[in-house]
């Protein structure tokens, strides 16, 4: 019998006799796949009705997808640390034309255009310094090593904000030389690629613009520092990656439901 509408190849209504015999073959090959296709069917019923099976599938979080994502970002960041030898952090600016980037600028100036009208006016205000010495402080003993117990101690002591605060509800603080002190701590922690930058923030004389560029030069620094810390941790990593890697991937396999996804995800990443 033609299939799909095609005419046999030899006589006109009877087969060959090797045709029958490839239709034979073909009947017990179709056989086969059928009793395949009820044991299948069968296996597939019994296991529907397991109680396993019956079970609602597992619901994924939003914090589990993030957390996923920070695991996947340190393991590649790791690996660029370990096999690349140029790898440094760097600031991004954003363009000055963009949007985001006007943005930016307007509410940073509006800020110091604030404190200048505040520092300046009669009598001064001084509780936006305050709380910007104080978050100065925090950057500056972030930079301590564990054993700078005495320059902590002359950091904690110099940017106390409530003495600060006691001294400005009377009239006696002195904003520009806590400036210069915070520039001279910071000239001695810096890298010596920053000494350009500390004799221009010695040599500026409007205190809010002193203040503006210490964040600026402070950022750098921090910048500096991270870069230190990766250079520094470069021959671990590299020792270590092949089982940090493998470690650290089965731990995002385990918490994640869907490994397969995470693995493709994986991939590309280390592909890019």
């Amino acid at each position: 019998m033609p299939f799909n509408g095609e005419k046999q190849c030899v006589g006109e209504d009877q087969p060959s006799d090797s045709d029958s015999s490839r239709f034979s073959e073909s009947m017990a090959s179709l056989s086969d796949y059928e009793c395949s296709r009820q044991s299948f069917a069968s296996d597939s019923s019994s296991k529907s009705s397991s109680p396993a099976s019956t079970s609602p599938p597992r619901v994924v979080t939003f914090d589990e997808v993030m957390a996923t994502a920070r695991n996947l970002s340190n393991l590649t960041l790791a690996h660029e640390i370990a096999v690349n030898e140029n790898f440094q952090l760097k600031q991004e600016a954003l363009p000055e034309k963009s949007l985001a980037g006007r943005v930016k600028h307007i509410v940073h100036q509006a800020f110091w255009d604030v404190l200048d009208s505040e520092l300046n006016a009669d009598p001064p205000e001084f509780e936006h310094a305050i709380k910007l010495f104080e978050e100065i402080r925090e950057i500056l003993l972030s930079f301590l090593t564990p054993g700078g117990n005495r320059l902590r101690n002359q950091i904690c002591e110099v940017l106390d904000t409530d003495l600060i605060r006691q001294q400005a509800e009377h009239s006696a603080v002195d904003i520009q030389g806590l400036a210069n002190y915070v520039i001279s701590t910071m000239g001695k922690l810096c890298a010596p690629v920053r000494d350009n930058d500390i004799r221009e923030l010695k040599a500026t004389g409007n205190i809010v613009e002193v203040l503006r560029q210490i964040f600026h030069v402070l950022d750098l620094m921090q910048m500096d520092m991270a870069n230190f810390t990766i250079m520094s941790l470069r021959p671990h990593l590299q020792r270590q990656l092949v089982e940090y890697e493998r470690t650290k991937f089965q731990e995002i396999l385990e918490e994640t439901p869907s490994e397969y996804n995470i693995m493709c995800i994986y991939i590309e990443i280390r592909l890019k």
